[in-house]
């Protein structure tokens, strides 16, 4: 979860392993968003290469069928050059679907996503999420009424390819995965452990100039409703610098958010059987972590 040290053991593991890391994290890709992301600093990175920071602009949308289509060569090519790779973040949707070498569903450029949003705006949600219950009832009953991205997309599918995204979904997970990776994943005895390192880091990045670098990007034309402004750390400060609240309100707002965010972080990853796990007590030091983790890698390795 986020900040239970995932940088610095991945750091480590390079270091024994030969390796290279590629950051999983769906808000480190963008461009100048560095403080409230906790994008790895170049002292962090201790030389270690580095993939998959500063790829797209904040303005961009990302999806995780973007993020498999460039990180994927990478791996590839770390493991051909004799080297490992350390795949390191904390975007459970992203990792998962990277390691099993998902297929997606093509986004093809013929107008009908254009099509499907007019169509949408002119007759309402209700009539769009009733016609893919009419092709697709099992997507229909899954998604929300509110999700109209993944409604329009679940549409968008099935009229350019045939194929409902139910039964592209039941295919390609079919599919073995790609990678066969050894799963580490880092917890907290007592929770609470975690919680205050949350607590501690949002005081940290408002130090290293947080609210600095989200005014440079809303002069920078960056719109404060796109994607990656409406990520933790960036909305709650996006409000108060728009006069919704205080400085010290949206902090704290960014740090109930951050913990809950971690809870669903761990609740997404602890449905992997195949995780192993670091769970870190009160007194212990990153040097503990990093010990276990060497002795799971070497029974493995026997």
């Amino acid at each position: 979860p986020t900040a239970s040290g995932k940088t610095a053991l991945a750091v480590e593991l390079a270091k024994e392993l030969n390796g290279e890391v590629v950051s999983c994290d769906s808000m480190q890709i963008y461009r100048r968003m560095d403080i409230g992301t906790a994008k790895p600093t170049r002292e962090e990175m201790q030389g270690i290469v580095h993939h998959m920071l500063d790829v797209a602009d904040p303005e961009e949308d990302f999806s995780v069928s973007r993020y498999c289509a460039m990180a994927s060569p990478i791996v590839d090519s770390i493991l051909a050059r004799g080297k490992t790779a350390i795949i390191a973040g904390g975007t459970g949707l992203y990792m998962d679907s990277l390691i099993k070498g998902n297929e997606f569903a093509p986004f093809p450029s013929t107008g009908m996503r254009e099509k499907l949003e007019a169509q949408a705006d002119c007759e309402g949600m209700e009539a769009m999420l009733s016609l893919l219950h009419s092709i697709d009832p099992e997507s229909a009953t899954r998604l929300h009424l509110a999700d109209r991205k993944r409604i329009l997309r679940a549409l968008e599918v099935y009229y350019e390819t045939g194929e409902t995204i139910t039964a592209h979904n039941l295919r390609t997970q079919a599919i073995p995965p790609k990678y066969d990776p050894v799963w580490l994943g880092l917890d907290f005895d007592p929770r609470g452990l975690l919680y205050d390192r949350i607590d501690l880091r949002v005081g940290l990045m408002l130090q290293q100039g947080l609210v600095e670098e989200i005014r440079d990007l809303l002069a920078q034309g960056i719109p404060a409703k796109c994607t990656a402004m409406q990520a933790i750390g960036y909305k709650e400060f996006v409000a108060a610098l728009e006069g919704i609240g205080t400085i010290e309100e949206a902090a704290e707002e960014v740090k109930k958010s951050s913990r809950h965010y971690a809870k669903r972080q761990l609740t997404w990853f602890r449905r992997n059987k195949e995780m192993h796990w670091l769970t870190r007590q009160a007194g212990q030091s990153t040097d503990k972590i990093i010990e276990d983790a060497r002795r799971i890698l070497s029974e493995i390795d026997k």
